[in-house]
């Protein structure tokens, strides 16, 4: 099968394009003929990089994708011919966390594009379990979408943050899939949303979306001018992906008992911190990635009850994976890049 998969690290050559094995389908497995699939920011690091993320080469990249099943799946409730869409966190089944349903925190997770075969192939197999039926209103470039992105997304905000309608959220570099996912579900949610980015144009698109206002870090102060918006109070929430960059200024802008949620670490994974901050206003710092099956469920299910449909960026072909790594590397997106494998 057509695949596009890490051979090494450090260097755009990393990434090859070329054939590999069907992949065999095990006990309790489904083999998926996938059709889409959508990028991550961690498909950068694992082609440049992947310390951390224990892994064998080659390795087909990708975490989310979407198609239609071809064999197995009976154990899930599913048959040949479904729509089915990746739900990237496999579990081991056996540790305390998957015991209790929250797969996420396993402590042996397997992430699909990361620890394991991922969705840049013609096909995938993988748990039964680890694929969800495509709602019959979204297409197979919608569904992709979901499982990495919106996910992380759903979690932080919702079972990590506790965010509730009527709050004030900053979200910190609009663009990238999950902060516009954020900016999606926080907005239907009934909440407040600011968001920041180093690109004006960004900024015009969140507020189109239904953000409040938008402050671009590299011409402004971040602080004062969220501070100015808020008539001095702060935010409640701070969603954040970029982590040393913004540290300071998130705990600054956060009322009393606010909450910054953290999924990522773009910019640099040591932040400096007043501590002092953290516990005289009683902060709380929260990390959070993907979510468990329960919580897809849900979120399915809201975004069926909701307007909220993903946001695609552009489209590119497998055979030009390559610059699509290219144009998720310069940041220009806003929403998700999608690569059709068929």
């Amino acid at each position: 099968m057509r695949a596009a998969f890490l051979v090494s690290h450090g260097k755009k050559e990393s990434l090859e394009l070329g054939e590999r094995p069907m992949p065999a389908r095990g006990a309790g497995d489904a083999l998926v003929r996938l059709r889409v699939a959508a990028m991550n920011r961690v498909d950068l690091y694992m082609r440049d990089d992947a310390r951390g993320i224990t892994h064998e080469l080659p390795l087909i990249a990708g975490v989310d994708g979407a198609g239609d099943l071809v064999e197995g799946g009976e154990s899930a409730g599913l048959k040949p011919g479904d729509r089915v869409m990746v739900f990237p966190p496999v579990g081991c089944g056996i540790c305390e966390f998957c015991r209790t349903g929250d797969q996420t925190m396993c402590r042996h997770l397997r992430v699909t594009g990361e620890h394991r075969d991922g969705c840049y192939a013609e096909f995938i197999s993988l748990p039964a379990h680890n694929l969800l039926p495509i709602p019959p209103t979204q297409s197979y470039e919608q569904a992709a979408c979901f499982g990495g992105a919106y996910t992380t997304a759903w979690r932080g905000l919702f079972t990590r943050g506790r965010l509730k309608a009527g709050e004030t959220v900053l979200i910190t570099g609009i663009g990238g899939g999950v902060a516009v996912a954020a900016l999606q579900f926080a907005m239907a949610a009934g909440a407040r949303v600011f968001v920041t980015s180093s690109r004006d144009a960004k900024i015009e698109r969140a507020i189109a979306l239904g953000a409040v206002a938008g402050v671009n870090y590299r011409s402004d102060n971040v602080v004062n001018r969220v501070l100015s918006l808020t008539g001095g109070r702060g935010v409640d929430l701070v969603f954040d992906g970029a982590g040393a960059p913004t540290w300071d200024a998130s705990l600054r802008l956060l009322v009393r008992g606010g909450r910054l949620v953290c999924y990522g670490a773009t910019g640099g994974a040591d932040p400096s911190a007043d501590v002092k901050r953290v516990f005289i206003k009683q902060l709380e710092v929260i990390g959070t990635v993907l979510c468990n099956r329960g919580e897809a469920d849900r979120m399915l299910a809201f975004c069926q009850a909701h307007p909220v449909v993903p946001v695609i960026d552009r489209r590119f072909t497998l055979a030009d994976i390559r610059a699509a790594y290219d144009h998720l590397g310069q940041g220009d997106q806003f929403g998700k890049v999608i690569i059709e494998i068929g």
